[in-house]
C-alpha cells in the first residue's frame, strides 16, 4: 500500500502535490487545535475563553472529528 502511494505521488503534477500537502497540513492544524482546546485552560492565542470543561471537550472533539472528516473526504476525492 505504501509503495502504491509513493508511485501515485510521483505521478502527480506540481499542483496536485501542493494540494496533497495542504490537505495534510490542514488535517494536522485542525487536529492540533482540537487537542489544544481540550487540554489547555487558557488558549495561548490571545483569546481569554473561560469555557467550562464540558464545552471545551465538546468543541475539541468536534474539531478532531471534523479534521478526520476532511482527511477522509480529501483522500476519497483524490483516488482515481
Amino acid at each position: 500500500m505504501l509503495t502504491k502511494f509513493i508511485l501515485d505521488y510521483k505521478k502527480k503534477s506540481l499542483k496536485e502535490r501542493f494540494l496533497l500537502f495542504t490537505g495534510i497540513l490542514f488535517f494536522l492544524i485542525y487536529l492540533t487545535l482540537g487537542l489544544v482546546v481540550i487540554f489547555w485552560n487558557l488558549l495561548p492565542i490571545g483569546l481569554n475563553l473561560n469555557m467550562p470543561l464540558k464545552y471545551r471537550i465538546a468543541f475539541g472533539v468536534l474539531l478532531i472529528v471534523y479534521s478526520f472528516f476532511r482527511f477522509i473526504r480529501f483522500f476519497n476525492s483524490n483516488t482515481n
